[in-house]
Order: C-alpha cells, then sequence, then structure tokens
C-alpha cells in the first residue's frame, strides 16, 4: 500500500510517551526489524500541535534515529514521518487504521 508523507513544518511536536520496543509477536518476544536497514524498532508517542489542535499519535521509529535523550514533553523534530493505512482480518474480523512511520525523532535544536 502507498504511504504518504506528513507535513510538519509549520506544527509543533512533542514527545508525549517514552519510546518502547515495537514487537512483532509478544508472545515469543519477536521484535520488529526495518526491513531496508535491519534496525530494530521502536514506538513512541507524540502530540502533535497545528492551527490549534493537538492529535497524539503512535509512531514506529528505527532505533538509529531516536535520540536517547528523548522525554516525555521535549520538543522534537521529527524526519521524514508517513502515513500509510492498513487493513487485516484476525479471527474473523476485519480491521483497518493508520500506521505511522519516521526515520528519525531528535530534540529540538539538536
Amino acid at each position: 500500500m502507498p504511504s504518504f508523507k506528513i507535513d510538519l513544518s509549520t506544527a509543533v511536536v512533542f514527545v508525549a510517551t517514552a519510546p518502547e520496543p515495537k514487537m512483532v509477536n509478544k508472545k515469543t518476544g519477536e521484535r520488529a526489524v526495518d526491513r531496508e536497514t535491519g534496525a530494530s524498532m521502536s514506538t513512541l508517542g507524540l502530540l502533535v500541535s497545528d492551527d490549534g489542535e493537538g492529535n497524539l499519535y503512535q509512531v514506529a521509529v528505527p532505533e538509529t534515529g531516536i535520540s536517547e535523550a528523548l522525554k516525555p514533553g521535549m520538543p522534537v523534530a521529527v524526519t521524514g514521518l508517513k502515513a500509510r493505512d492498513w487493513e487485516n482480518e484476525f479471527n474473523g474480523q476485519k480491521r483497518h487504521g493508520i500506521s505511522f512511520r519516521a526515520v528519525a525523532v531528535t530534540p529540538l535544536g539538536a
């Protein structure tokens, strides 16, 4: 499925939740891996404020693109944010949504 670039040029972005390992299978402990680089993936919550509206997004980022200094409440720069729609079927029920992925999340001024 195609992905779409998200323009954050007029937005202010803050870390909402600290990075956590992104799992493929929680039962086995299998970790998600970036297909292009082989880096382990993590997810973090980002609060994006733009035009008087704030939204919380869970964003997947390769560990190589996450600064260790990230803490909730910190303003950050987000590189290469994209959105992709998804759909799957589990136990006979169709599910769908939008996933978000970035190349890097770094503290502002870094």
